[in-house]
């Protein structure tokens, strides 16, 4: 990929891999560390060596001896034996108190991304990684909440990564606009749900996929620098706006281009919406 089609981001950064998950008192994961080009190659193998045999068998594998990398991972749900670094992708719907919710899409750009270019996506999705190598930031960064402000940070806003480039750790606590995220968190006006893991049934990445709603006027002060354009793409929207209705007949209309991942997220919220936009 590097060679051939290296798209504008590409960088072996630490990531947090997923090493347990309990069920026994509600969901809890565990977490230690692996890197983005260690759970990448293996995504990468197994959708071209899948590709490769499904060629070969003219569109119908039907024996496990043609997938050899496949067969000897065995259990693909278990984090023991498949290297698994779940990022972290959010639906953010806008809660308009006419009733007239908006929600965001993402149309990834192939050329600009490693993973996911030409799929329509929620909006923001990204690795669950640390903004730095440090070893105070992979302490400070290691939390779903923290990831995500950082991805809205960028995604909505416009704004570069945080790679570590910077010349400190991140302050959620007083760092704008951090500070407005976790006050509109603790008002109750920026809500969010994690509707759980999901794993890819090509590439076996696993992935959390949550939902977040806030407040339309929360939503419009948080987000009044919102850029129709950003490093991995471009938002997707109807009638001269950057969001969709959030209806039924918008869902279908965008089903064709979604990631399967993102259009089952988008059935389960339509799904909870009177639960999620109480």
């Amino acid at each position: 990929m590097r060679d051939l089609v290296r798209p504008r981001l590409l960088e072996n950064r630490l990531s947090y891999r997923l090493l347990e998950v309990s069920q026994s008192d509600g969901l809890e994961l565990t977490f230690g560390t692996t890197t983005f080009f260690e759970v990448f190659d293996i995504k990468e193998c197994l959708a071209h060596e899948f590709k490769a045999a499904w060629l070969v068998s003219g569109g119908s594998v039907q024996d496990w001896s043609a997938l050899p990398l496949r067969s000897m991972i065995g259990d693909p749900f278990d984090p023991t034996r498949m290297l698994m670094s779940p990022g972290i992708s959010t639906l953010t719907i806008r809660k308009d108190r006419r009733g007239e919710h908006r929600f965001m899409m993402h149309q990834r750009d192939g050329r600009a991304v490693a993973d996911g270019g030409g799929m329509c996506t929620v909006m923001p999705s990204g690795e669950f990684q640390p903004s730095s190598l440090a070893a105070v930031d992979v302490h400070n960064d290691f939390s779903l909440w923290r990831n995500i402000m950082r991805e809205y940070f960028e995604e909505f806003l416009g704004n570069p990564e945080h790679d570590g480039a910077g010349a400190g750790s991140i302050d959620y606590a007083e760092q704008e606009p951090f500070r407005s995220f976790e006050q509109a968190r603790a008002d109750g006006r920026f809500r969010l749900w994690h509707y759980g893991l999901v794993m890819d049934a090509l590439t076996l990445g696993a992935s959390q996929r949550t939902v977040a709603v806030l407040d339309n006027e929360i939503f419009d002060r948080l987000f009044t620098g919102l850029v129709a354009t950003n490093d991995e793409g471009h938002v997707v929207g109807e009638g001269g706006r950057t969001d969709m209705p959030f209806t039924s007949e918008a869902i279908d209309r965008l089903e064709p281009r979604l990631s399967a991942s993102s259009l089952t997220l988008l059935r389960l919220a339509w799904r909870d919406r009177r639960l999620l936009l109480d």
